[in-house]
């Protein structure tokens, strides 16, 4: 019996390496070998009260059967009032499509607007999933370098020589996954200037906009002229914010037609988000946000240390995120090296390696297109955080 033949586009792409190293901490974990695990793309918080409640009322009111594709009302509504107030962008329903996570948000976009021979612009380090969505449109992703020592912020000059006649559109992230790099008014707007100059579309991921630090306030690119607002696609969602990774529900703002079209492509896939998952966005957007400070204030605080714990492991070197809960510490300097016996030559085999010996979960850089890093999550509390920091000392130090 033959086997099947599959498209040959998901040949092009690879697994999630964030997921996969997840997975093998927990398989460990299941067979009784303790993990600290650093590994997560998601708040170690529970979703809160509030949300849950509105959850759970929808479910007694019986709001369980479809709804509209693109999403309900009374979300959308929620969108436009809270991009008009946070980031002074005037949208309509119509400017809005409810998606399932920000991920599909991104999926969406790329489905609709994206074909062989386009060419997607992404800043490197870049969230696994951008580069694999790009991929299995047909379309060329185009990666553009970023430097430890500026940031890991976009360079001007390296944008502008990577544009061609092909470039479709740039597409950034601010706060960035993996660096928790951010991007001031006047780093946006060259990448605005440069879009308009070049007559190309603009994706803005914002889902860690209210995950941020040291007084940094984000600012949307779409805010920056008539023609970033026009062209730029702002994709955001509830769950960083509100700690709802599990419920799935992203959003997009932009281009009438280009929502419309994606509105389209999901009526004919995953059909709406969740009913139950929506009302509870819902409150989670217009409702209270005191569970949103408290979580930054502790995202912070975690920050803080596990920087100033890795800044001091001799031969690592980390810049200090404004955004996001992850650190990118540079781990070259234990390339060549080995712990009892076996070798590391690059950052998959030092997350392997530190992960089966030391019991500690990273996930090497490599996934996010830098191989000199590794990317550890803060999403855990201050105890594992110490441990996990000790842990990895001890690894390093004992490299030979």
């Amino acid at each position: 019996m033959s086997k099947a033949k599959l498209n040959k586009r998901i040949d092009m792409i690879e697994p999630s390496m964030t997921i996969g190293i997840s997975a093998k901490a927990k398989d460990m974990c299941e067979t009784g070998i303790s993990v600290l695990t650093f590994s997560a793309g998601e708040p170690d918080f529970d979703t809160p009260e509030n949300v849950k409640r509105a959850g759970i009322e929808a479910i007694k009111n019986g709001f369980t059967k479809y709804t509209a594709a693109g999403g309900i009302n009374e979300l959308k509504d929620a969108v436009v009032k809270k991009e008009k107030e946070r980031n002074g962008l005037d949208y309509t329903r119509e400017n809005v499509c409810i998606s399932v996570g920000a991920k599909h948000s991104l999926y969406n976009i790329g489905a609709v607007m994206l074909e062989e021979g386009d060419e997607v612009i992404i800043p490197a380090p870049y969230w696994v999933t951008y580069e694999a969505i790009v991929k299995f449109t047909g379309a060329t992703p185009v990666i553009v370098r970023t430097k430890e020592e500026n940031g890991f912020v976009l360079d001007k000059n390296e944008l502008e020589k990577a544009i061609t006649g092909n470039t479709k559109i740039i597409l950034i992230n601010n706060p960035s996954n993996p660096t928790g790099a951010t991007y001031e008014k006047e780093d946006l707007q060259f990448i605005a200037e440069l879009a308009e100059k070049y007559d190309l579309w603009i994706i803005s991921d914002e889902i860690y906009e209210d995950i941020v630090f040291d007084g940094y306030k984000p600012v949307s690119i779409a805010t920056l002229s008539d023609y970033a607002k026009q062209r730029t696609l702002v994709v955001n969602g509830t769950s960083k914010s509100y700690s709802m990774t599990g419920w799935r529900i992203g959003y997009t703002c932009g281009d009438k037609e280009i929502i419309s079209a994606m509105t389209k492509l999901q009526s004919q896939s995953t059909s709406n988000p969740t009913s139950i998952s929506q009302m509870a966005a819902v409150e989670a957007i217009i409702g209270p946000q005191d569970s949103v400070t408290m979580m930054r204030e502790k995202f912070e605080e975690r920050r803080d240390y596990i920087v100033k714990a890795l800044n001091e492991i001799e031969g690592l070197t980390c810049v200090t995120p404004k955004g996001a809960f992850y650190v990118f510490p540079n781990v070259s300097s234990c390339y060549g090296k080995e712990y009892e016996g076996s070798k590391i030559n690059n950052s998959m085999d030092f997350a392997m390696v530190l992960l089966e010996k030391a019991r500690v979960a990273v996930v090497p850089g490599i996934a996010f297109g830098e191989d000199d890093f590794v990317r550890i999550s803060f999403a855990t509390d201050l105890d594992t955080i110490k441990k996990g920091m000790e842990a990895l000392k001890q690894f390093v130090n004992a490299l030979k």
